[in-house]
C-alpha cells in the first residue's frame, strides 16, 4: 500500500516541489537552522503541530495566503518549501480542499511533510532512512 504518509510518497512529493523554482530557493540557514539543531526533532515536530493547528487547520484561516512568515522558525521555512504555507497551496499541491477544517489525519500528514523536509535539510538526506521521530 502506498499511503500519503509513506516516506517514499512524501519523498517523491518533496522532490517534485524542489523542482519548482519558488520552492527550491528555501533552505534552512542561519538562525532557523540553529533553532532546528538546538531544539531537536521532537520539539520541532510539536511546534509544527501547534502552528498547523493554529494557522492552517481552520476552515478559513486568518489572513490565509499571508499567514506564514518566510523566516523566524524552521517550520515557517519548511511550509514554504513544501507548499503547506496556506490553504491554496495545500489544495493545489497536496489535494487537500479549502473551506473546511483539516481532519486529524490531514494535520498529521502536513506535520509529517514539514518534519521530513526539515530532516532532509539537516542531514542532507533524501532516502527513507532519514526519517526521525525522536
Amino acid at each position: 500500500m502506498n499511503s500519503p504518509t509513506n516516506p517514499h510518497s512524501i519523498d517523491r512529493r518533496l522532490e517534485a516541489l524542489a523542482r519548482q523554482p519558488f520552492r527550491a530557493k528555501f533552505h534552512l540557514r542561519g538562525r532557523d537552522r540553529a533553532t532546528a539543531e538546538l531544539k531537536g526533532p521532537a520539539t520541532i515536530r510539536r511546534h509544527a503541530d501547534d502552528l498547523i493547528v493554529k494557522r492552517l487547520a481552520p476552515a478559513e484561516p486568518y489572513k490565509d495566503g499571508k499567514q506564514t512568515p518566510y523566516r523566524g522558525h524552521p517550520v515557517f521555512v519548511a511550509q514554504h518549501a513544501t507548499a503547506t504555507c496556506c490553504r491554496g497551496c495545500l489544495q493545489r499541491w497536496h489535494g487537500i480542499p479549502k473551506g473546511r477544517e483539516l481532519s486529524h489525519a490531514e494535520r498529521a500528514y502536513v506535520v509529517e511533510v514539514i518534519c521530513r523536509w526539515i530532516t532532509r535539510e539537516m542531514t542532507g538526506g533524501t532516502g527513507p532512512d532519514t526519517v526521525r521521530r525522536d
